[in-house]
């Protein structure tokens, strides 16, 4: 498609929270349901791609003018998906740290320095 479909990504340390608050947590209500482990905000594929770019571009700047090709839409795609952390923030407190964009920051950093 075009790079305008959303999607609630995550960055890993919202996953470890809410993993950690949903075993510790002593809350009769919390225990045995599901959760929805996201952000709370849509981020689209453009949007993600301009993330990547900038920030490994501050590494090697040849990597801002690397182009982005779009391919045909996929049948059957959901256009938006956006998950709701309600619950999660009800009974577990669960506050996610990291937008994906400041996730996709510190990833980038890591990844770069380490491999």
């Amino acid at each position: 498609g075009k790079g305008d479909f959303s999607r609630d990504f995550t960055y890993i340390d919202n996953v470890i929270q809410m993993n950690e608050l949903a075993m510790l947590t002593d809350n009769p209500e919390a225990i045995n349901t599901v959760y929805n482990t996201a952000v709370g905000d849509r981020t689209t594929l453009n949007d993600l791609t301009h993330y990547l770019k900038e920030f490994l571009s501050a590494y090697d700047e040849k990597i801002k003018d690397v182009e982005i090709l779009h391919g045909p839409e996929r049948i059957g795609d959901i256009p938006h998906s956006l998950a709701s952390i309600e619950k999660a923030q009800k009974l577990l407190n669960y506050q996610p740290t990291h937008k994906i964009s400041e996730g996709l920051e510190e990833a980038v950093a890591w990844y770069w320095e380490n491999l």
